[in-house]
């Protein structure tokens, strides 16, 4: 039945319905001084550890020189520091600092607690439904369960 009618409209709900979830959550942060782009380094580098800018801008999705920016302007508030690469002299890693893991914590605390809410305002049994179907779109995303 993959293909069907059906199956094609579901699609289209859920997409949505993802894009408008995700679109919510990220407007929750405890700030708007930086902007989409700069929380979601901050957030990568938070996830994934030190990196080169190389490594960030790809992770990122986009070009070297814009990723060069939003180093730079994060490295200005002291959201992250560079060091030294230990073998490759024409490379920088790129670390989050505490400052900038505090950020990412109260990101993650601000998008949590409007979700918590959210979720109050639902039955039992649409939480239940909610559970099984956050697990269906894990598995479905390729997810580790570990987020």
């Amino acid at each position: 039945m993959s293909g069907s009618t059906g199956d094609r409209a579901l699609a289209s709900r859920l997409r949505l319905a993802v894009v408008r979830l995700n679109r919510r959550l990220r407007a929750q942060r405890t700030s708007q001084d930086l902007s989409l782009t700069q929380v979601s380094a901050l957030s990568t580098l938070h996830k994934c550890g030190a990196m080169t800018p190389g490594r960030l801008a790809a992770k990122e999705g986009v070009q070297p020189p814009s990723m060069t920016r939003v180093i730079a302007a994060l490295e200005e508030i002291g959201y992250v520091g560079r060091t030294p690469h230990p073998t490759d002299g024409r490379q920088a890693i790129v670390t989050i600092t505490d400052a900038g893991l505090d950020y990412v914590h109260a990101t993650i605390s601000a998008r949590e607690a409007w979700l918590d809410e959210r979720l109050a305002e639902l039955s039992a049994e649409e939480r239940a439904v909610l559970c099984r179907a956050a697990d269906i779109i894990d598995r479905m995303a390729g997810g580790d369960h570990t987020a």
